[in-house]
């Protein structure tokens, strides 16, 4: 990847204030800790992750040393194009050639399942913000891995829930054909089927290179679905909205269940198209006052782009590595990724974007789950007041079981 398609940023740290870091083990090492994000900067992510998730790694630097943590921080990032080779490639050659001791963002669950090996392999930590597959704290868990706040899991049993409680009893889906929304489709089934609904149909269809959603809509609506289901995100999730608006399905009484749908993507659709959608998130702006601080900062530096929850997620899970790689010291920290993320567990979280919460022993962040609305247009004091909350769920009912999926972390 040449230089020019990296964003570097650097932020050093002169006091100490009141976190009682040890100013010692911040200087000792010579070099600074350097945090790689990974994200997608020209694809179909690039809103829901990209350009603002590196925005929000910046922020979370400043935070650190604004509140007096005594480390020399270097980010640099990378567009991985949503492919898992060019990704691991990327991974590979920070860690090996350029000093990077962790990886933060990683959109696309393909992507980040392959730097989640390469960061056990070379024993770095990978700071999850938004990849969602289950496999990452399931099947395929790490003691090096960290997934802040969102998983299909989560995204199934609060989005699939509701629909089927308010009964939408027979789906249809539309899933992008990989990992995420493989992992989004059968979370969700699970929920529907063991709630007595059915499953009528599925179409998959290749990511990224699918533009054009007719053929899929056609065979929606043919199933006599009640609900269609759309396992995808980003503007993938945005123009198979406007597709089955125009195919008439919600006017033959079909119900749109977007599974992971985000603040940018309902800032891109038409108020028509997206009023009365109901959707999960474990960050909203406009929550309560500690995260609308948290907004301004962020709106600040991408005043186009309002952070949504993984935007949240970078930012925290940043600001709780480096408050661990301050309480472990610089040396220690660099030399084992998997110490930084045991101290991570061990410390309990808190930062603006989600408050207080945990690390859980199998890497899974617990927070809150909220159920929202988007909101009718004129219900909307501006473009980016868009959700109303309906539900909140305990963080102990929102995410997985611990050993979920055969993970043998913390039994």
């Amino acid at each position: 990847m040449a230089l020019s398609r990296r964003l570097v940023v650097t932020g050093l740290v002169a006091g100490l204030g009141g976190l009682g870091f040890s100013r010692r083990s911040a200087r000792a090492a010579g070099k600074p800790v350097r945090i790689g994000v990974l994200t997608d900067l020209s694809g179909p992510y690039r809103d829901t992750s990209g350009p603002t998730s590196v925005a929000c790694v910046r922020q979370a630097v400043a935070d650190f040393a604004a509140a007096g943590g005594g480390l020399d921080v270097e980010v640099v990032a990378a567009d991985h194009q949503n492919k898992a080779d060019i990704g691991a490639g990327i991974a590979r050659g920070w860690i090996d050639t350029e000093g990077v001791d962790a990886i933060a963002d990683v959109p696309n669950s393909s992507v980040a399942l392959a730097v989640a090996e390469i960061v056990r392999e070379k024993d770095k930590v990978l700071l999850e913000a938004s990849a969602t597959t289950v496999a990452l704290t399931g099947a395929q868990c790490s003691p090096n891995t960290v997934l802040w706040s969102l998983d299909t899991y989560l995204l199934g049993q609060s989005t699939g829930g509701a629909m089927v409680k308010s009964g939408g009893d027979s789906w249809f889906f539309i899933t992008a054909d990989y990992t995420f929304g493989h992992s989004l489709e059968e979370q969700t089934a699970r929920v529907v089927e063991a709630s007595g609904g059915k499953v009528l149909g599925r179409s998959r269809y290749p990511f990224p290179a699918t533009s054009d959603f007719s053929a899929y809509m056609a065979a929606a609506r043919a199933s006599g679905a009640k609900v269609l289901g759309l396992a995808n995100a980003g503007a993938d999730l945005v123009n198979c909205i406007k597709e089955a608006h125009e195919f008439g399905l919600t006017r033959v009484g079909m119900r749109i269940a977007p599974l992971e749908m985000f603040l940018t993507d309902a800032h891109a659709l038409e108020p028509a198209e997206s009023a009365g959608l109901a959707c999960s998130a474990t960050f909203y702006w406009d929550l309560n006052d500690r995260t609308r601080r948290f907004a301004r900062k962020i709106v600040a530096r991408t005043p186009q782009n309002w952070p949504n929850m993984l935007h949240a997620s970078a930012y925290a899970v940043t600001l709780h590595y480096l408050k661990a790689v301050a309480a472990l010291g610089v040396v220690e920290a660099k030399a084992s990724g998997r110490r930084v993320v045991a101290r991570m567990k061990a410390m309990p979280t808190d930062d603006d974007a989600f408050g207080a919460g945990a690390i859980r022993a199998d890497g899974r962040g617990l927070f809150p789950a909220y159920l929202f609305e988007v909101k009718p247009a004129a219900a909307r004091k501006q473009p980016w007041d868009l959700y109303t909350l309906l539900a909140e769920t305990p963080a102990a009912q929102a995410v997985h079981p611990l050993g979920f999926d055969g993970c043998p972390l913390g039994r």
